[in-house]
């Protein structure tokens, strides 16, 4: 029925085994290796995205803190602009007041000058009056 020849065996169990040597060589050791670069590779890549995700965080921090100061200074520069601007404001209105208040006084002394001009130019002129109303009353 089956008959088994010897040489044959060992002569396929020869090939087998050389091709199991050259494919371990030459296919299995370099995709091994493949794989195992490539797993490598995966690996540093993740943990260059963690240290770059703490980079990031960081960054976002530093970018926030930077934010901050500028808008503290811009706030700090905006109240001394106002206290500048009030100070100026307020020197203008006390200098406006002082000259109104000269440009008062000296009306006031101006109208005490004319109420002294009239009633002396009236009480030179009263003797008129008075002799005008006698005649007034002399033709009644």
């Amino acid at each position: 029925m089956l008959d088994i020849n010897g040489g044959l065996l060992l002569a396929s169990a020869i090939i087998f085994l050389i091709v199991l040597v050259i494919l371990n060589k030459w296919l299995y050791k370099p995709l091994i290796k493949f794989i195992d670069d490539r797993d490598e590779s995966i690996k540093k890549d993740l943990e260059n995205v963690t240290k770059n995700s703490g980079d990031v965080d960081e960054f976002y921090k530093e970018a926030d803190d930077i934010v901050s100061k500028a808008k503290a200074e811009a706030n700090a520069i905006r109240e001394k602009a106002i206290n500048e601007a009030k100070k100026l404001a307020e020197a203008k209105i006390s200098s406006k007041k002082e000259e109104l208040e000269k440009g008062y006084n000296e009306f006031i002394i101006f109208l005490g000058e004319e109420k002294v001009g009239l009633k002396n130019s009236l009480l030179s002129q009263v003797p008129l009056f008075k002799e005008s109303l006698k005649a007034k009353f002399s033709q009644l």
